[in-house]
């Protein structure tokens, strides 16, 4: 009876989560966490000559590329109940891959989306 009760009382939490669930102190510590990632990235692209070190608009680019890729990545780790410390791991690495992790997770969601539905698919 009582682990009936624990598992009601589970899966009413577990509805419960969604990006509205959230505090601003979690989605605070997402975003700067993957924005340092993308900053980290962003140095490195200028030590490279890649990146222009006064251009505001690829600085800007790189920090809402850098936050999109945290938070989703932040999503992922909380459906597949990742450990939190492990997710501020892959949510740094995602910031820093900015873009580069973006198009992976559209390569995934391609795949995925080709073998279940028959849509999208290899061009």
């Amino acid at each position: 009876m009582i682990e009936e009760a624990q598992a009601s009382i589970a899966a009413v939490i577990e509805r419960a989560k969604d990006p509205t669930s959230y505090s601003w102190v979690t989605y605070s510590w997402v975003v700067i966490w993957s924005v340092l990632g993308g900053l980290v990235s962003w140095y490195g692209k200028i030590k490279a000559g890649h990146a222009r070190p006064f251009n505001l608009a690829e600085l800007l680019g790189e920090i809402a590329t850098s936050a999109f890729a945290g938070i989703t990545t932040f999503y992922i780790c909380e459906w597949g109940k990742v450990d939190p410390l492990l997710s501020a791991v892959f949510i740094g690495i995602s910031g820093h891959m900015g873009t580069r992790f973006v198009f992976f997770m559209e390569r995934v969601l391609e795949k995925n989306m080709s073998a279940r539905f028959g849509i999208g698919g290899e061009k």
